[in-house]
């Protein structure tokens, strides 16, 4: 079943993911690190760095999830509006946290005020450290907020990826059959009706020498994978 788990949305912050110059690889990479804690994903979604659009997103999706994982925006460039539009959601100011700047000021001793005011975060938050970077992320009653280079952002994410820990991880199972979608369709119809909570996937390719679909099954109860998996193997080899 995946309706009645714990669910998560994902949040990437920047004009460059929006216009399309750089791909989306944290939201994928933070799905997939995901399922095998037993949470999943309602939502992918790209914002501008706009503090009010951003603000406008979290307040509205932050309550709908357990988690809200936003990545981007953490440096210190005039368009790194990350921090400010959190606290702006919550409703809170920025407050330097005194040991965060100072440990920054230390480390980055060449522009120490540069780095400092990576320290300013809404009022309540926990920092994250940046085992890679400068920046720290942080969290926020159930957001969390990391930098959007994939190296800092994966290596922040497991660091704290226990937190996220709940209940079965999400299994899946995946098999490419060269036919077409059509043919698989009142297959994958009926699976739908015998097994309502599980999650079905039906991805067609055009190649070549012919059609080509990979089928992927999605449930955090094994069982249920085992039998469903089965059973649409039984189906389609008898076509």
């Amino acid at each position: 079943m995946i309706g009645s788990m714990a669910n998560a949305s994902i949040l990437t912050i920047g004009n460059e993911i929006v216009s399309g110059d750089v791909p989306n690889t944290n939201a994928s990479w933070l799905a997939q690190r995901l399922a095998p804690l037993g949470v999943a994903v309602r939502m992918i979604a790209a914002l501008r760095d706009e503090i009010e659009t951003i603000a406008e997103y979290v307040r509205a999706e932050a309550p709908r999830v357990d988690f809200l994982l936003v990545t981007g925006g953490l440096g210190g460039t005039p368009d790194d509006l990350t921090r400010e539009a959190l606290a702006h959601s919550f409703g809170v100011p920025q407050e330097e946290i005194p040991e965060l700047a100072a440990g920054l000021r230390e480390r980055f001793a060449h522009n120490p005020e540069y780095a400092a005011r990576w320290a300013l975060l809404p009022r309540g938050s926990r920092p994250l450290a940046n085992p890679l970077g400068g920046a720290p992320g942080f969290a926020i009653e159930n957001v969390y907020v990391m930098p959007g280079l994939p190296a800092e952002m994966e290596a922040m994410f497991a660091a704290v990826e226990d937190e996220f820990r709940r209940g079965s991880p999400i299994g899946s199972w995946r098999r490419t059959y060269r036919k077409r979608e059509s043919v698989l369709t009142p297959v994958l119809v009926e699976c739908g009706e015998r097994w309502p909570g599980v999650l079905v996937g039906s991805y067609p390719a055009f190649l070549a020498d012919g059609p080509s679909v990979e089928l992927v099954v999605k449930s955090a109860d094994a069982v249920e994978l085992a039998a469903v998996s089965a059973w649409l193997e039984a189906q389609i080899d008898a076509l």
